[in-house]
């Protein structure tokens, strides 16, 4: 595997870290990969790092190129900062596909909470925007202080027949961000005709990222999510769906 982690312009400290699976001719499929931008949570405050790299790490395992944006936050994620910074990394991915053996149409774009509003926004108002949009727990309507705080957009207005086709996940017990961010968001997306699948777990709370013991620290927090795991293998199934992965 090859890592390497690019500095990004923007209003803060931006950066773009690129995963690259290791070539090899016994793996003929390697080739022109489809690959995925990681955009983690953390309240526009901080860049979860539970929601960074085992994410990356989780797709490479099924044939994809991955890669993490840390974006501006804090004083510097005023809008519209994060959105040129997810963006800036769009357009970087895709100029640079032929170096990095991907395919500059099949980038999918995953956003977690405060991230998912990110990923969210990326793939409705953005200028360059990924060809398929993934959301785990996302935060999309305005009731909540990681938007009112930074002026970020509510989104579930902002879906169109252009978006792309969306998976969600959450739990329905989020204590964080409520399940009716989620809903309205799907909601959108049926009313746009926009294809989508989701997700929806009983339990499991807020931030359960991969819900495995590599990110869930607290016993008992992993004996709670523990069932919201399986939302890895179907959403790579359904990427494989529009992104045709040797095939």
């Amino acid at each position: 595997m090859q890592v390497q982690t690019i500095s990004l312009p923007g209003a803060g400290d931006v950066t773009l870290t690129v995963y690259l699976p290791q070539q090899s001719k016994e793996m003929p499929n390697m080739k022109n990969r489809p690959s995925v931008l990681v955009i983690p949570g953390g309240g526009y405050r901080m860049c979860s790092d539970r929601e960074a790299e085992p994410v990356a790490l989780g797709f490479m395992q099924y044939g994809y190129a991955a890669y993490v944006l840390r974006y501006s936050v804090q004083q510097a994620a005023q809008w519209p900062n994060p959105l040129r910074d997810a963006e800036c990394a769009m357009k970087t991915i895709r100029e640079h596909a032929a170096e990095w053996d991907i395919d500059p149409e099949r980038i999918a774009a995953i956003g977690f909470s405060a991230g998912g509003h990110l990923a969210a926004a990326l793939a409705t108002l953005g200028n360059c925007r990924p060809n398929a949009l993934i959301l785990g727990y996302p935060c999309t309507l305005d009731d909540m202080d990681c938007v009112q705080e930074f002026g970020a957009p509510v989104l579930d207005t902002a879906v169109s027949a252009q978006t792309p086709p969306t998976f969600i996940f959450a739990a329905t017990d989020d204590n964080i961000v409520p399940i009716r961010h989620s809903l309205r968001f799907a909601s959108a997306l049926d009313a746009a005709g926009v294809p989508f699948e989701m997700h929806l777990y009983a339990r499991g709370q807020h931030g359960f990222s991969l819900a495995t013991p590599f990110v869930c620290a607290e016993e008992s927090w992993l004996h709670m999510c523990e069932g919201c795991s399986d939302w890895m293998p179907r959403c790579a199934a359904w990427l494989d769906s529009y992104f045709h992965i040797g095939r």
